[in-house]
């Protein structure tokens, strides 16, 4: 990992990244289903302010005290942002949360809206002000550059997305299991062909279980072998056919693509 993100992730003094106080359940489950409260600490949510209230519009993740991984499409620089950090329930006031202003939204410069086939879809967001690491509130941890999961991993995707194609939205963070599926699968014809690049990674296809509106920006969360998880994935697409259809898993930004990135975005910003 490049030097200088290893700073950025360690200044939470006593907090490490990846192994929250609150540990998940992890189960081999095949429907999504309610979090462990605060159990991702670095799980956010990205909102937008609409007509004078604000609205979940996707998910990220907190890397360093004031920066936050999301996806690019999540981003118009025609809406004003603002990032819930140490959530569960979006419906309720909880103790230990934090509401920030954002203040800069910087997109790879190789993302273009209209070829998502491309790739590139990462943004990373500049907080108002920094956070302290708490119980609640902890940064990512990211994966070595150039890691590659292995087919049939299991990973977790997080977010307040629907639980169904054009289904309600969930009051509570969910988690879903899903299994990479590697590239030389994915990319077959009857998967996801050329629309799925080497920067991405495939998890799903069963038809099962996947991301969906209002995960986009969101992690897929995969455990190293020194049991502490790794932000693996950013959300980035899925089928226009509709949420968990089989042979079209959820497509994630390949973090490991993106260290340098990362750590050269936050460094001169």
């Amino acid at each position: 990992m490049n030097p200088l993100l290893v700073l950025a992730l360690c200044v939470a003094g006593a907090y490490s990244c990846g192994v929250p106080t609150y540990q998940p359940v992890v189960s081999r489950v095949v429907n999504g289903e309610d979090t462990v409260p605060h159990s991702w600490p670095w799980q956010v949510s990205l909102q937008y302010l609409y007509n004078g209230y604000w609205y979940h519009t996707c998910g990220g993740s907190l890397v360093a005290s004031n920066w936050v991984l999301t996806a690019a499409h999540c981003i118009s620089s025609s809406n004003t942002y603002r990032v819930q950090l140490g959530k569960h329930n979006l419906r309720q006031v909880e103790s230990g949360q934090k509401t920030i202003n954002v203040i800069k939204l910087i997109n790879h410069s190789q993302w273009n809206p209209n070829r998502l086939s491309n790739g590139f879809d990462i943004s990373l967001i500049k907080l108002e002000e920094s956070v302290e690491s708490t119980d609640t509130i902890q940064p990512a941890c990211l994966p070595p550059a150039g890691f590659i999961l292995p087919h049939q991993f299991g990973c977790y995707v997080t977010g307040w997305g629907n639980l169904q194609t054009g289904g309600p939205a969930p009051d509570k963070l969910q988690q879903g299991l899903l299994l990479v599926v590697d590239h030389e699968n994915c990319s077959q014809p009857d998967w996801w062909g050329r629309s799925v690049q080497t920067n991405m990674i495939c998890g799903g296809g069963d038809g099962i279980i996947s991301s969906c509106n209002g995960d986009s920006g969101g992690p897929l969360n995969c455990r190293n072998a020194d049991g502490a998880w790794e932000v693996h994935g950013v959300v980035s697409f899925g089928s226009s056919l509709g949420c968990n259809y089989p042979k079209k898993p959820s497509v994630f930004s390949r973090v490991s693509e993106f260290n340098s990135w990362i750590s050269t975005t936050i460094a001169s910003n």
